[in-house]
């Protein structure tokens, strides 16, 4: 993998909090945007603890069991969902933060923190690719959790509508997992606000003219159009990595308190550099559920029908004959 570049990359444009608030706040935009900060003064970034958050009950006092994400979901066969407590592992995931931070494991990464002190916003660069091969797949990660649907208190904590104001629907999913995992390849439909509340996450995004060397996949998601490009396996896949190569991305990291704005349709893949906890939340207008909705709910009831995608795809184990067919590329 060392004589692998890959794409170019260029630093992706930031904001402190304070400037944006000044600049008169955020207005639409097509370009992702990093704000730094923004997260500092809500009551997340001192109530949204790997150890407060284990001490969630339900309200008849019984511990929180949820499902848990197995391995990686964008990329290869979709594995059973782990069902287990909250607590244990969020009580796991607090020592290991605490190693961590001891040792300064955050300071290495996709670009590590001596090439990326000594770059500039106007510089091309490469990522080190090699540093996913010490990864494992078979990690479980608490993705996607309705936390705020369950714990409707919690909403109080986030100040989400100071940041993104105007009129809109938003879906919120709560992102809680170890260091060293991936989160492949691909593009949501809805605009997105990534809040990160503890932890760091590198960014590779691709806007949507990058479209071409994406390597677009036949796995059906949802609320996702995935990738075949998956950047753990770089090695593996050397079509995908041919293409994926004349691609030109965007690098960010997102620093506890920085939250990251991820236009509609931008391709991106996550790696988590230590334990984090992060809160995604899509939103779209009135407009936009009209123009974009209808045809992915259309395709999303065709799939529960059977009649589009059903077995290759990230709701459902995909069975033998779907695998034989996405290896022979159909």
């Amino acid at each position: 993998m060392a004589e692998y570049k890959g794409p170019k990359f260029r630093f992706i444009e930031e904001i402190s909090a304070e400037a944006l608030a000044a600049s008169g706040g955020f207005k639409p935009r097509r370009r992702p945007l990093l704000v730094k900060g923004a997260l500092k003064n809500w009551p997340a970034s001192e109530r949204w603890t790997f150890d407060k958050l284990a001490q969630l009950r339900r309200r008849d006092g019984s511990e929180v069991v949820t499902s848990f994400q197995n391995g990686l979901v964008e990329q290869g066969v979709t594995r059973e969902p782990v069902i287990q407590p909250v607590a244990p592992y969020l009580l796991k995931l607090a020592e290991s933060a605490k190693t961590i931070r001891e040792h300064r494991l955050e300071d290495i990464g996709l670009l590590p923190d001596r090439r990326r002190r000594s770059l500039t916003a106007a510089d091309e660069f490469h990522l080190d690719w090699g540093y996913l091969k010490t990864f494992t797949a078979d990690k479980v990660y608490l993705a996607q959790w309705y936390i705020l649907n369950e714990f409707p208190e919690l909403r109080k904590d986030f100040e989400i509508g100071n940041l993104w104001p105007g009129l809109r629907k938003t879906w919120e999913y709560t992102f809680i997992g170890p260091s060293n995992t991936v989160t492949g390849v691909h593009y949501d439909f809805p605009n997105n606000w990534f809040c990160q509340v503890s932890g760091v996450k590198e960014f590779i995004l691709f806007p949507p003219e990058q479209s071409p060397h994406m390597c677009k996949s036949k796995k059906y998601d949802w609320g996702a159009t995935l990738s075949d490009i998956d950047i753990s396996q770089l090695d593996r896949l050397p079509e995908e990595s041919a293409e994926f190569a004349k691609a030109e991305g965007i690098y960010a990291r997102v620093e506890t308190g920085d939250a990251l704005f991820v236009p509609s349709k931008t391709w991106h893949a996550v790696v988590s550099l230590v334990p984090s906890i992060s809160l995604a939340v899509f939103g779209l207008t009135p407009w936009e559920i009209v123009a974009g909705g209808l045809p992915s709910e259309t395709r999303a009831l065709l799939h529960r029908l059977h009649l589009y995608r059903w077995g290759n795809c990230t709701c459902h184990r995909m069975d033998k004959a779907a695998q034989s067919n996405q290896v022979a590329g159909a």
